[in-house]
């Protein structure tokens, strides 16, 4: 299972935190506990979730800058482990993965209903022009059973679409 969290962070007890996001949200974390670790795993692989030890970031406001900006699509998130309790990290975690998850889902529907109006409007054209096409009086006979198929195979295309596939 790929990674969906890259934890960022040279705490000591990071190791364990990343055992209780995956024991008790079920996702996969990397850990990066050097900053060039953290930018070769951005630059590796895509995360759902970015997280930030907040003294790294304060350390070095441009490094933590140049994390965000690799950061594709990752909610990133900058949390302070020394003060922040367990259950109230994993919560904000947890929270940016449902947030992430919401708006991949929402864009995707977003893509698909493009796509899908898209294709209506040339499969509408298609049936228009073979619709026209067989009713023309200088066509061959051999052609319109091919071009009735074509219809066919159109109008079925445009109900899926009509349909939400």
């Amino acid at each position: 299972m790929p990674p969906e969290v890259l934890l960022i962070s040279a705490l000591p007890e990071t190791p364990q935190f990343a055992e209780a996001l995956t024991g008790q949200l079920g996702v996969a974390v990397e850990l990066a506990p050097t900053q060039r670790q953290a930018l070769t795993a951005l630059r590796r692989d895509s995360f759902s979730v970015v997280v930030i030890e907040q003294s790294l970031a304060e350390r070095d406001a441009d490094w933590a800058e140049s994390v965000w900006q690799h950061s594709g699509l990752a909610v990133p998130i900058e949390l302070n482990f020394s003060i922040s309790a367990r259950p109230r990290l994993l919560r904000e975690i947890k929270a940016a993965l449902t947030r992430r998850n919401r708006e991949m889902a929402l864009a995707r529907s977003e893509a698909a209903a493009q796509i899908g109006n898209e294709l209506k409007g040339s499969i509408t054209g298609l049936l228009l022009q073979t619709q026209l096409t067989l009713q023309e009086p200088s066509l061959p006979p051999a052609l319109a059973p091919k071009l009735r198929h074509l219809v066919d195979l159109a109008s079925g295309i445009r109900e899926r679409l009509r349909q939400g596939l």
